[in-house]
């Protein structure tokens, strides 16, 4: 089995892409670890695109993969054209991208109306059926009941936080997690972290992601 590692980004800015300093954090660590990964993206255009100074929309389209090469040097490719068993693990960064362009939690309040968008959902329930270890950081967790179905565990920090409550009425469970801290579903081998759900600064978001990564490959 390939050790490598898909890293799924969705843009590039907290506000309407893949959170860079999660998105690099993770590269960081997997590189430090030695083991290889690939950065992919849905070849989609974005929900909308938030000028970051003001955090106003902008009256332009973006594409979702074409972004988030911007925080791998260009070395991504499209989620569609990637093979769920040539990865031994999967890691989605956070940021406001993961509830717009890899799912429809920003807009669909309503568990009932939520859904996983195509290629996220296709690769990583093949990878969870292959019992392969999944990482999810900072907002991505709330996918994890529509991926991995009832009773799935996971957090994005504080329990009384809307989307800890989106993710019970989704029918998971979610834990109560520190800053630094690592939340593990054993059972679906899915590992997640707060992140800058609650992180102040990167060195907050770093320790968290740290032991992520660390969990993810040694379920490797």
């Amino acid at each position: 089995m390939s050790k490598k590692v898909a890293v799924v980004l969705s843009g590039c800015g907290v506000y309407d892409g893949a959170e860079i300093y999660e998105a690099t954090l993770v590269q960081l660590r997997l590189d430090e670890a030695g083991v290889e990964f690939q950065c992919m993206a849905p070849n989609t255009e974005q929900m909308h695109v938030v000028n970051h100074l003001t955090g106003k929309d902008m009256p332009e389209k973006r594409n979702v993969m074409v972004e988030a090469g911007r925080l791998c040097r260009g070395k991504i490719i499209d989620m569609a054209t990637a093979n769920p068993n040539d990865y031994a693990a999967v890691i989605f960064p956070g940021g406001f991208g993961a509830a717009k362009n890899l799912c429809n939690f920003a807009t669909a309040p309503n568990p009932n109306d939520f859904r996983v968008f195509a290629e996220p959902a296709r690769f990583t329930k093949a990878m969870h059926a292959q019992k392969k270890p999944i990482g999810l950081i900072c907002i991505a967790p709330v996918m994890a009941p529509a991926l991995f179905g009832d009773g799935a565990i996971c957090t994005i920090g504080n329990d009384d936080d809307p989307a800890a409550n989106f993710i019970r009425a989704s029918g998971g469970i979610h834990k109560a997690c520190a800053v630094d801290g690592i939340v593990i579903d054993e059972a679906n081998k899915v590992i997640s972290t707060p992140a800058y759900m609650l992180a102040t600064r990167i060195s907050e978001a770093s320790a968290g992601i740290t032991k992520l990564v660390n969990e993810v490959i040694k379920r490797m």
